[in-house]
């Protein structure tokens, strides 16, 4: 529940930006560069003189835009591979893990980073490249609930009375799959926000003036000494949110598998 309660504020911190932001997050502030905390500017200004309040809660938004969107890849394209390989077995099923094999096999951040590489920076391109590092995970997850799902005596009567494959994997194999899908999609969430941040942080994600936490936190790094606060508080804001989903996939693991209960 605490998870859960974390990750609630920030969805709507990310929702309500534009209605609880006091200032412009991108409009400079000349004269008011590296401004200390006060009651114009609760959190201070930046080097720009850029109001770190706001910048935060808009960066909420676009922070998580990237490690929902970047997850919501994974789990559609993993998923669909995972179920496909682990039902129908053969050719289909060695072709598949071994690919997934290849990708676990590479560093992944550094195949992010090449993903971006040969794509280009940018939101989109870093949503792309932190989907694909994930994917394996669920794949391989998804594979393994499979394999013991097809053989159990619904599938086996639904297969009998004629139904297609592709029924049975979406009316039988899917729901039965998705508890644990549910406890790795929590958990993946906490690491693709810190894959994502610190794809932001190397200047490969979402570019200026665009307020998001990993960028920030990047250039805050330079003023750690002098305006610590602009360095330290996207930090909590990141490490608060992946706290949140650790938190939620701990939950939802004790929640949903019957061998945890009391």
């Amino acid at each position: 529940m605490a998870g859960l309660g974390l990750i609630v504020v920030f969805l709507l911190t990310a929702i309500l930006a534009p209605l609880v932001a006091p200032h412009n997050p991108i409009a400079l502030g000349l004269g008011q560069q590296l401004r200390p905390p006060s009651l114009t500017y609760p959190l201070g200004t930046d080097e720009l003189g850029r109001d770190m309040l706001s910048r935060l809660l808009w960066g909420a938004r676009y922070t998580l835009l990237i490690t929902l969107g970047a997850v919501g890849l994974a789990v559609v394209a993993g998923t669909g591979l995972g179920i496909y390989s682990g039902f129908r077995g053969g050719l289909s099923d060695t072709l598949i893990m071994r690919c997934m094999d290849v990708l676990l096999a590479m560093p992944g951040f550094l195949l992010a980073i090449a993903i971006i590489a040969a794509l280009g920076v940018g939101m989109v391109n870093v949503i792309i490249a932190v989907g694909i590092h994930a994917i394996p995970a669920f794949a391989r997850l998804v594979r393994g609930a499979t394999l013991s799902v097809k053989q159990l005596e619904y599938v086996l009567a639904a297969r009998a009375l004629g139904a297609a494959e592709g029924g049975i994997m979406w009316r039988h194999v899917l729901p039965n799959v998705t508890p644990p899908l549910l406890v790795q999609t929590s958990l993946q969430l906490a690491t693709a926000i810190l894959t994502a941040s610190g794809l932001s942080f190397l200047g490969l994600g979402p570019q200026p003036p665009t307020p998001e936490w990993g960028a920030m936190l990047s250039t805050g790094r330079t003023y750690i000494t002098s305006n610590p606060q602009l360095a330290t508080v996207p930090g909590v804001a990141i490490l608060l949110v992946a706290l949140g989903f650790n938190l939620l996939g701990d939950g939802l693991r004790d929640a949903l598998d019957p061998r945890l209960r009391r």
